[in-house]
């Protein structure tokens, strides 16, 4: 499946900040007699990094999935990049990068062709293509493995390839799964050098769901924190620790919010 941009633009949707890259407007999705995402509403700026925290369960990944136009919502609406995410879905997807939670890059294949298969996807014209893959691939450090198979790449090396895959078009935005799940403090720490030099470059913003708090403290301007499918708080790190309390901490956010300590995920509260 190919992904093509609209030649046009659109203005911002009706309730939709001129300046918001992403506008979630009483999002709802129902499964059934379920609710996972219940009345959320809020914006993105571009250029903002953005988390998504909560326990399992919370309606994180639904939300995400609306988001990028893999799930229609219930009720209510989303616009990315302009567009609205149940009537132009092909419109929101030229328009965004995705990684999801797990890893997705052809390990038969070396991270060069990996790369062009994504170029020919996004219908990046052929005269571009290895211009933009060797920027992309310098960007997140593999310049030096491009020719290696991706099955011989460490976690964080097939982590940063499937970024660079997602962001070979310029995407206004780029969401991103757990993007480190599974990676050592060290692999997680190159990802997200690696993430903000490619948004300051290219000017996306970063939306990204993640049970690491210490990550989206150091990474975030703003968190939102779902809970039973509803947006808890929202703010930035620092305002959400000083409405707990002096010395309060973004784990201690957490529980407060969610009814869970940080590797009690799913365990009743």
């Amino acid at each position: 499946m190919t992904v093509e941009a609209p030649a046009n633009p659109p203005s911002a949707p009706a309730g939709a900040s001129p300046a918001a890259v992403v506008s979630a407007r009483q999002l709802t999705r129902r499964f059934g007699r379920l609710l996972a995402v219940d009345n959320v509403s809020f914006e993105i700026a571009a250029r903002e990094t953005f988390a998504l925290i909560g326990p399992n369960g919370a309606g994180k990944s639904t939300l995400m999935k609306m988001l990028t136009t893999m799930l229609p919502p219930t009720s209510g609406g989303a616009s990315v990049a302009g567009y609205d995410v149940a009537r132009q879905p092909q419109a929101v997807r030229a328009h965004i990068g995705y990684v999801p939670q797990l890893l997705s890059a052809d390990g038969e294949l070396t991270g060069y062709e990996n790369m062009q298969l994504s170029a020919r996807l996004y219908l990046i014209p052929a005269r571009e293509r290895g211009r933009r893959i060797e920027a992309a691939l310098a960007m997140m450090g593999l310049s030096d493995a491009k020719d290696r198979l991706v099955r011989t790449y460490s976690g964080g090396m097939a982590r940063r390839l499937e970024i660079a895959q997602s962001t070979l078009h310029r995407p206004a935005v780029l969401f991103m799964d757990e993007p480190t799940v599974g990676l050592d403090p060290v692999g997680r720490r190159t990802v997200w050098t690696h993430v903000r030099e490619l948004r300051d470059r290219i000017g996306a913003a970063i939306v990204f769901s993640t049970h690491y708090m210490d990550e989206a403290e150091d990474v975030c301007d703003r968190i939102a924190l779902i809970h039973d499918g509803r947006l808890a708080a929202l703010g930035a790190p620092a305002e959400l620790k000083a409405a707990l309390g002096p010395n309060a901490t973004l784990d201690d956010v957490f529980a407060e919010l969610a009814g869970v300590r940080i590797g009690q995920e799913g365990q009743a509260p």
